[in-house]
Parts: C-alpha cells; structure tokens; sequence
C-alpha cells in the first residue's frame, strides 16, 4: 500500500536497520542469505522494488563476514530498472566500517558519491574511525537529498541551530577526539593505519586456515575481518567451544549463525583493529592451535548456539 513505505535490503544489515523499520513503520525488505551468497546482490534487490521503495541499503562491510556488498552493480540494476519503469530508487550506503577503510585502501572502488544514485551515506567513528564509541557520521549528496521539513532549527542558543537528530542534548567529546584524530593522522596516516590492520586480517586468516579444522567464508582482504566454519568432517567440537577456549586466553572471538535461511551455518568472526599487531596475531594463532589439541580430545560437541551470548556469572549459583 502507498501507506507503507519499503525499504530494501540484505538479511545481514545491523539490527539499527530492523529498529528504524519497526519505529517509523518502514516495511523492511529483508533479502534472505541463499547458498553461499552472504550478502544483497544487485539482481535480488531490483526484484525487491516497487513503486513503494524508498530505498536499498547496501553495506560495505558486512557484520556477519566483513565482506563488500556490489553497490555499483546494485546501483548499475536500479539505473536499468528505471530506464525499464521508471521507477527511481535512491541506494543509502551503510558504510559503518567500510566507510573508514574503502577510501584509504580501496581507492579505486566506486561505492560512494561517484555512483549517483548513491544518496547517502553513514559510518561510524568507533568502529575504525579510531574513536571511542559515541560518534557515527551521515552524509547527504547534497541539501536536497535531506528535506528540509526534518531539519528543526532554534534560535534561543544565542544563534541559528538547524538540528536533526532524535535527541538534542549531547555530548561532544567524540566529536572533538574525531576532530584531532583526523589532524593528527591525515589521509596518509589513516590509509597506513587501517592498511596495516587489512595486512595483519589476511595473514591471520591465512594461519587460521593452516590448522586445519577450518573454512574460510571470507579472507580479510576487504573490512579487516574474516569469518571461518568448521569443515563437515569436524564432528567433535563445535565454534562456540572454540570459542569458550578462547575466552579461557583472553580473546574474545565470538560465534554465531548466519541469518534466516543460513540459520545452519555457524561461525567465527575475527575483528582486527587498530592495536592489533602482527605479534598479538601470532599469539592469537598460537593459543587456537592449543586449544585445537584440547578440542580434539571431545567426543561430542559441548556446546550449541545457546552458548553465543556471554554469561559474566550472573547465573551462576552462589556458594555457601
């Protein structure tokens, strides 16, 4: 119905999406995982659209893999469906990571506002910006893709203050450590920090796969994270007592399932960041090949996807 605006996009959006869905009564056109394919592809998503759409989201640097979606083929797909119906759908990029690691290390691919079609586009300052948590930025193509009945202004500031956002009040200390870290750092100083994370991902995942036990579904060649599967053959331990091995060291590597569809596949997802070197991974590398050799040792697996979430000991039973 005209009453119920859609927006389109892949099973595998961070839950912000689900939220904005529910609050403001969007119907989220969620395209769910097939086979190996993990993410939204230009040709699922034009078939997704109709003249209700008010968008496709396209993630660069998916949670579940760290992997690229196509967003200049999704965006190639919507230019011919227009040509074909004229039905014109503007692509938001959430490049909440992949924002703050394509530009530096990715220059030659086309994501951002060299498509036009992309309207917007939002990435987080905590996650590889280098900040703390608290700061996330969105970008507009330009004023008219913003309408300006959702921006508010106030004048008892002592000035014009055009506001939008849901809150007003807020601090602005990440905005300030955002500011310095861009100064201090520079074009050249990002692209060699978030490089040499990319380089730390991929030799990582490279020993990873080594030991044997496991899969890779993405290397750290795009977003400096990597998810991997245990081989069928793997019967004796499942990812989440990998997982509780690991928290046993120190590292907090987590396990999960894909989304609907893939509900099957489970999964290991190692996140390199900035302070992650190439020694931490070798020490990372070196503890999972032990706890290997304890794992090994299990009939059965112990534990299931009920052991995803952490338990800091609130359930435990007190003693005495």
């Amino acid at each position: 119905p005209a009453d119920r605006p859609n927006l389109v996009m892949g099973s595998n959006v961070q839950v912000c999406w689900e939220k904005f869905a529910a609050y403001w009564e969007v119907e989220p056109r969620l395209v769910p995982m097939e086979g190996d394919v993990h993410h939204l592809t230009a040709e699922r998503a034009v078939a997704r659209c109709d003249e209700n759409t008010i968008g496709v989201v396209a993630v660069l640097g998916s949670t579940y893999d760290g992997s690229y979606e196509p967003v200049a083929e999704i965006c190639a797909a919507l230019d011919s469906l227009r040509d074909r119906s004229g039905l014109d759908v503007p692509v938001h990029i959430d490049g909440a990571s992949g924002a703050m690691i394509a530009p530096f290390c990715d220059p030659e691919l086309e994501w951002d506002f060299r498509l036009p079609r992309v309207a917007s586009v939002n990435t987080s300052g905590h996650k590889y910006g280098l900040v703390y948590p608290g700061v996330g930025w969105v970008v507009w193509r330009d004023a008219d893709a913003l309408p300006d009945d959702l921006v508010f202004r106030v004048n008892y500031l002592g000035g014009d203050m055009p506001t939008f956002a849901l809150n007003f009040s807020r601090p602005g200390a990440q905005i300030a450590a955002q500011y310095y870290t861009f100064l201090r750092l520079g074009f050249d100083g990002y692209r060699r920090v978030q490089g040499y994370c990319r380089d730390v991902a991929v030799r990582l995942a490279e020993r990873v796969a080594a030991l044997g036990p496991f899969e890779l579904i993405t290397r750290g060649d795009e977003l400096p994270v990597f998810a991997c599967t245990l081989r069928p053959e793997i019967t004796g331990f499942s990812v989440f007592d990998v997982a509780a091995h690991l928290r046993e060291h120190g590292w907090l590597v987590p396990a999960y399932t894909f989304p609907e569809n893939r509900t099957d596949l489970q999964a290991l997802r190692f996140v390199v960041r900035n302070g992650m070197t190439h020694d931490l991974a070798d020490l990372l590398a070196d503890d999972l090949g032990r706890a290997l050799t304890e794992l090994r040792r299990q009939p059965a697996p112990l534990r299931g996807a009920e052991a995803a979430s952490f338990d800091h000991g609130a359930r435990q039973p007190r003693q005495g």
